[in-house]
């Protein structure tokens, strides 16, 4: 009688619960594949979708791991439809981790060359830190995000004598920003009649005498992709990208476009940027995928959101993104070069 009930218990395979088991592995690995398809499938329609397919778009590289998971899963199961999922979802993922955007070298004779930083010290806490880097790396040209009021001053204090030109927009919490040059300084008014680009957060702008070499400068930092605040990151993005396609239409004056982007390749608002021209001084330099935020994870796990974009004007010899104290992200440092026309 036992040997009857074991029988008409038993799973056809003669395991009890075996195939509850793969079942409930190929249902998981299905929901996992069905997450990561969605984000790529935004990436293969080139959109940055709705909440919360922007923030995952910023990790795209990290979604091999939940990839991994579900075709080890699905191995498990012998669901061998997810197996080929997995497949397929790897080959996509590889192929879009590969670095977008524009290179090359300017054919032109070196004119110039100088050094640039960008770094947000995160409401002002990384003031000090970021003194200490600029007295440290010399650099000529500092682009500062979420600059606010005691920040400036600090800036002042410390680095006015080194860095007399300026060109600012401070306000309370993350919305200040500055740019700080040893070079002298015009203002570059823009389309909307103001020096810089309007924006949630200050986007000041400039013109740099680089040793007679006029150099347009703007700072950049968007609105981050909070949810139910897609569509104003998406629009800071776009107004970005239309300044960058009026530089590019009219080409007279070399263009550095940096700062916080809180956006990557990844994502569609950014690439249009760069489909503008703008190359990317990472890039350039072979850091494309180095991480620049979260700094406290970073660089095992993190994505850049930090860049230093160039005209074709520019190449970029070195990038090093440098830990600061008391900030969530790192600071980009870059040596770039401005080169002739041909």
């Amino acid at each position: 009688m036992e040997t009857a009930a074991a029988e008409w218990t038993a799973s056809p395979d003669g395991m009890p619960g075996r195939r509850a088991g793969r079942r409930f592995g190929a249902w998981s690995a299905g929901l996992l594949f069905l997450g990561v398809s969605v984000v790529v499938g935004c990436r293969v329609a080139d959109t940055d979708g709705i909440t919360p397919v922007p923030q995952f778009l910023a990790f795209l590289p990290w979604l091999l791991a939940p990839t991994g998971l579900g075709l080890l899963l699905a191995l498990f199961s012998r669901w061998w439809f997810g197996v080929v999922w997995a497949v397929a979802l790897f080959g996509l993922l590889a192929w879009f981790i590969e670095p977008y955007g524009k290179t090359g070298e300017p054919d032109g004779p070196a004119l110039v060359s100088f050094r640039v930083l960008t770094s947000n010290v995160e409401f002002g806490h990384a003031t000090d830190s970021l003194v200490d880097a600029v007295r440290r790396e010399k650099p000529d040209i500092v682009f500062v995000q979420e600059c606010e009021y005691t920040c400036d001053a600090r800036l002042k204090e410390a680095l006015g004598t080194d860095y007399p030109h300026r060109a600012a927009q401070v306000a309370a919490g993350s919305a200040g920003s500055v740019v700080l040059s040893r070079f002298p300084l015009d203002s570059a008014t823009s389309a909307e009649g103001v020096d810089g680009i309007d924006g949630s957060m200050a986007m000041p702008g400039a013109v740099a005498d680089v040793r007679g070499h006029a150099v347009r400068l703007q700072l950049a930092h968007p609105m981050p992709p909070l949810p139910g605040r897609i569509d104003l990151w998406r629009r800071e993005l776009g107004a970005l990208r239309d300044f960058a396609a009026e530089d590019a239409a009219d080409r007279r004056t070399p263009l550095i476009l940096a700062g916080d982007f809180n956006a990557s390749q990844d994502h569609a608002a950014f690439r249009r940027i760069l489909d503008t021209g703008l190359r990317d001084a990472a890039r350039l330099a072979g850091h494309d995928r180095t991480p620049s935020w979260p700094a406290p994870t970073t660089p095992a796990f993190g994505v850049q959101i930090d860049h230093v974009l160039l005209s074709a004007d520019f190449s970029a010899r070195t990038a090093r993104f440098l830990d600061l104290a008391d900030t969530d992200h790192r600071a980009l440092l870059t040596d770039v070069t401005l080169h002739q026309r041909r």
